[in-house]
Parts: C-alpha cells; sequence; structure tokens
C-alpha cells in the first residue's frame, strides 16, 4: 500500500524523492530537446545548387511565358525548311523559310544594306542574334559566290558549292562502318549525309553520354536520320559513368537520361540512408521508371 512509503526512514525517503526530480528534469529537457531540434539540413554544397537551378527554372519560365505572348501576338514561327542559301542574296522570305526568327533576318538585310558581305560561313556566324545551334544545323546549306572587291557584288561565275577546304573531302564508299565512339569530326565528316554541324553534334552528345552503347541512339541528336545508322557500329562499354554514390547535382543532372528531380532523390536517398547499392535499389524510386533504368543500367556505376 501507499502508506508503506511512510515505512522509510527520512533519509531514505529524501534518495527517493531526489531520483523522481532528476527524471521529471531529463524528461522535460528530452522533450524541449525534441520539439526545438532543427530539420535535418542537406549538405550546402548541392542545396546551393537546388537554389541556383529552381531559380533558373523559374527564370526560364519567365522567359517562355514572355515567348508564348509574343507570339501570340505576332505570326506563327514557321516551321523551317532547310535549303541551299546564299546569305549575300538571300531575299527576307528565303530566310524566314530557313527558321531564322524575323529580328535575325532584320539584322542580316541591314548589314547587307549598309554594304556589309558575308565572304566566309564563318562571317555569317557572327550575325547578332544567331544563335550556335541554328548556325550549326545552317552550316552545311551555306553557298557563298566570289565577290567583286571592286563592285561588291557577286562574280558572274559558277558559284561555290564548297569553300576549298571542303571539296577536297573524300567520302566513304558504301559498307564502310565507322566506329561511332571513336571518331572524330573529320572521320564522322567523311560519311555520306553528315556535314560540320551534324558531326560537332555527335561528338558532343557522345561526350553528354560518355559513350554510345547502340547506333540507334543518333536518332536522339535533332536532324539525324536512321538512313545514318548503316555506317556506323558502337564498340566497347561506355568510357565515362555516372558515380551514383560521388556525384553532385550538377553532374548527375547533365546526363541525357537523367533529369532535375531523379538527381534529387538520389541525394536524398545518400542523405538519409547512405549508399545506393544497385540498380534494384533504384526501381523503389517513383522518379524511375523502367525505360529509364533500362537506358540508365549501362551508364551507372555504384562504388
Amino acid at each position: 500500500m501507499w502508506k508503506d512509503f511512510f515505512y522509510y526512514s527520512r533519509s531514505e525517503r529524501r534518495v527517493i524523492l531526489l531520483l523522481l526530480g532528476l527524471l521529471v528534469v531529463l524528461a522535460t529537457f528530452w522533450a524541449v530537446c525534441r520539439i526545438t531540434e532543427p530539420p535535418g539540413q542537406t549538405y550546402q554544397e548541392d542545396s546551393a545548387e537546388i537554389d541556383s537551378f529552381l531559380a533558373s527554372v523559374k527564370q526560364r519560365e519567365l522567359d517562355y511565358t514572355k515567348r508564348r505572348y509574343t507570339k501570340v501576338r505576332g505570326k506563327e514561327q514557321p516551321e523551317a525548311v532547310l535549303a541551299v542559301f546564299d546569305p549575300n542574296t538571300a531575299d527576307s522570305l528565303q530566310l524566314r523559310k530557313l527558321g531564322l526568327p524575323s529580328f535575325v533576318v532584320r539584322n542580316i538585310l541591314r548589314y547587307r544594306e549598309k554594304g556589309g558581305q558575308f565572304r566566309t560561313p564563318e562571317a555569317f556566324s557572327k550575325i547578332y542574334g544567331l544563335e550556335e545551334k541554328q548556325y550549326l544545323l545552317l552550316r552545311p546549306y551555306i553557298r557563298i559566290q566570289e565577290v567583286d572587291d571592286r563592285s561588291g557584288f557577286p562574280q558572274a561565275q559558277e558559284e561555290k558549292a564548297f569553300p576549298a577546304s571542303v571539296q577536297r573531302i573524300e567520302k566513304y564508299p558504301e559498307g564502310t562502318l565507322v566506329s561511332l565512339n571513336e571518331a572524330d569530326t573529320a572521320e564522322l565528316k567523311r560519311v555520306p549525309g553528315i556535314g560540320s554541324g551534324i558531326a560537332r553534334m555527335i561528338v558532343a552528345y557522345r561526350n553528354r553520354l560518355g559513350g554510345f552503347t547502340h547506333v540507334e541512339q543518333l536518332q536522339e541528336i535533332p536532324h539525324v536520320d536512321t538512313c545514318l545508322n548503316k555506317w556506323f557500329v558502337a564498340k566497347g562499354v561506355p568510357f565515362r559513368k555516372i558515380r551514383v554514390n560521388k556525384d553532385g547535382l550538377d553532374k548527375l543532372r547533365n546526363h541525357p537520361y537523367m533529369d532535375f528531380y531523379k538527381a534529387k532523390a538520389i541525394l536524398e536517398y545518400r542523405r538519409k540512408r547512405g549508399h545506393i547499392k544497385g540498380l534494384s535499389r533504384l526501381s523503389l524510386f517513383e522518379e524511375f521508371s523502367e525505360k529509364d533504368l533500362q537506358r540508365l543500367s549501362p551508364y551507372l556505376s555504384f562504388e
């Protein structure tokens, strides 16, 4: 019974009360710590990268809204029809059909009105407002006539199809196979149907991928048709892989088969639970579909 408590001596009762008081203090301190404990923090570097990326996403959304508003007010950009053209003589209609924005066309015409002449394709690339990607797309179609220095008009002679350096390129015969992971731009340009622009895009995409695993990946590059696949063979394994347990946000999302949300899911798992041990663990993430995992599997390293 509770009355038995009073059968203890006075010193024993004091010790018991002291222990009970200590328990109450410890329980109160633990509860206060739980309430005031700050939430888990992400790595400072990754947090800064995430904040920077979110800011850039907001800026792109604003830019997209402006472009959409401009498109609604003006005429919709026509679909590009690529064809051979001379930037010194092409009229505004022909330049617009090539997919050039109206303000770039105006800059070209103003440059010509002031006496300017494009003597090389590289000179055309310097026109204000012309993006490098668009120039690389148009580069194989540029044909510039020789200009008479005295009159400033094209000479009345046969138009040059290509610069002298391009004329000397000897194309491969039918049946030749080119290593897709080893060929440089000079070798790629020897494949029929591939010019400087396409060759550069292939090399750039190969570097982003870390290497091609099959030739059908060429169709992931704009303007590369399936008819080019017969010229290539994909040898070896990727020369660079995604280090799932070591790479930061930028490196993870820079791969063509990754994006911000997949990269963020990997970082969050690493922060909370440690290393990711294999592809089976990624399959549990809702950000990764079965198709994503099939495409990514040759490029992942879980070391």
